[in-house]
């Protein structure tokens, strides 16, 4: 049986409008972002003519744990096998998982007969640090292109998607794990249930698994509805992933604040039956969740409008910009560029094209809007007047990038969570 036939939530057909936790009915709107194509899905020249598909992209949340969260309307097989995002193209990030690794292996101690399992470990950009300390590693990485990459950089992988199954084949063959790493993944896992309790399966006695996701706080604040898109199913705060760890025999026993991708949690698991010891910083962000509202239903209202607000924001911006006589590109091609393009309705008329330093999209489109997409040194060609940067989130890493762009004084813009020329 396939990893698909065995997750009937990933099956195609309508989805299931019930919690993918509690089972609960979804009949509350988070946001609705109208339909849009799958984000990572950039359309190669030779398609650029042909019809793309569209889904619903309609948030709800559950009204007894308060998972946010988005039906699964595509198969995963058909998100992940091929993936367009390749951590290592942020050195930001790279960097962010070096200094984990180095907290990481002092703090639990970890060396040669210890045990590291990264789930979604991508293209190598966290476990080559674990890798080079010559502490045994393993990625698990469904998408084939980007677990070659991986492998190139002497990181074994295995393309397979992960829950109990896997969970259960890896403790056989391999023995229980030291720490288990999940960098946004969690909220691109369809059956939540079987992922996590894949994870308790997996952890050895006294061993930790840490998990970061963007924080739906962080998200509701921030007015970040871009990083909202079919391929992230779930957003979470930590009074939800509590909820889900003590389903499933794991209790969250530390929790950092980050401010990756818009402010994210690191949350840090431990076995119930281990007893551990519970640090002060998960008690205080529970309290002020609930002293916030965010432990209740309420205090989710009011994001919608707030999201069309930003959009006409930002529309004002381009279409006066147009109206000015000014060039305007882009800079990146994330995923949650694209979520922000087609909510927006941003094509060719108020964005010329965007670059992007990965080369797996130069040649391509951005789906939905069928934006061109370069390599940067286009930048330097065409001496944009206005540079959008949708990937916001690394807006201080990539200005520093496009210093050189004050040469012909571009103004670089960001959409989130209003519109604000930053230089």
């Amino acid at each position: 049986m396939s990893a698909a036939q065995a997750d009937p939530a990933t099956r195609s057909g309508p989805p299931r409008l019930a919690c993918r936790f509690c089972e609960a009915p979804l009949a509350d709107t988070f946001v609705d972002l109208g339909p849009q194509p799958m984000c990572e899905a950039f359309v190669a020249a030779e398609d650029a003519e042909r019809m793309e598909p569209f889904y619903p992209l309609h948030v709800r949340i559950c009204r007894e744990c308060l998972l946010v969260q988005l039906p699964a309307y595509v198969d995963r097989e058909e998100i992940f096998r091929e993936y367009a995002y390749f951590s290592s193209f942020s050195d930001s990030w790279v960097e962010h998982a070096r200094r984990y690794t180095e907290a990481m292996i002092e703090r639990l101690d970890l060396g040669p007969r210890s045990l590291v399992v990264e789930l979604a470990s991508n293209d190598g950009y966290l476990l080559q640090h674990f890798v080079a300390r010559g502490i045994p590693s393993l990625g698990i990485e469904p998408a084939l292109n980007v677990a070659a990459a991986a492998e190139a950089r002497g990181v074994p992988t295995l393309t397979e998607f992960f829950g109990r199954a896997l969970a259960e084949s890896l403790r056989r063959e391999r023995g229980p794990a030291d720490l288990v790493i999940g960098n946004n993944v969690l909220a691109q896992v369809p059956d939540l249930n079987d992922f996590v309790a894949g994870i308790e399966i997996l952890l050895g006695p006294g061993g930790i698994a840490t998990l970061e996701f963007p924080h739906v706080v962080r998200l509701i604040e921030g007015v970040q509805f871009d990083t909202i898109y079919h391929e992230h199913f779930s957003y979470f705060s930590l009074t939800t992933v509590s909820r889900i760890a003590a389903a499933h025999q794991l209790v969250v026993v530390d929790v950092e604040e980050l401010s990756t991708h818009g402010g994210s949690l690191r949350v840090h698991f431990a076995k119930t039956t281990d007893s551990p010891r519970i640090a002060p910083a998960v008690g205080a962000l529970l309290e002020r969740e609930e002293a916030d509202g965010y432990a209740r239903i309420a205090g989710y209202a009011g994001f919608e409008e707030r999201v069309r607000e930003a959009k006409r924001a930002l529309l004002s911006y381009l279409i006066e910009a147009r109206w000015a006589g000014l060039s305007i590109a882009g800079y990146g091609a994330p995923g949650k560029g694209n979520t922000l393009l087609n909510y927006c309705g941003i094509r060719t008329d108020l964005l010329d094209y965007t670059v992007d330093r990965n080369p797996y999209k130069h040649g391509r489109f951005t789906p939905g809007t069928r934006i061109p997409i370069h390599d940067p040194s286009r930048l330097a060609e065409t001496r944009p007047d206005v540079i959008l940067i949708l990937p916001w989130n690394l807006r201080d890493e990539i200005s520093r990038q496009l210093e050189y762009t004050r040469q012909w004084g571009a103004r670089l813009v960001v959409a989130i969570p209003t519109t604000e020329q930053i230089a």
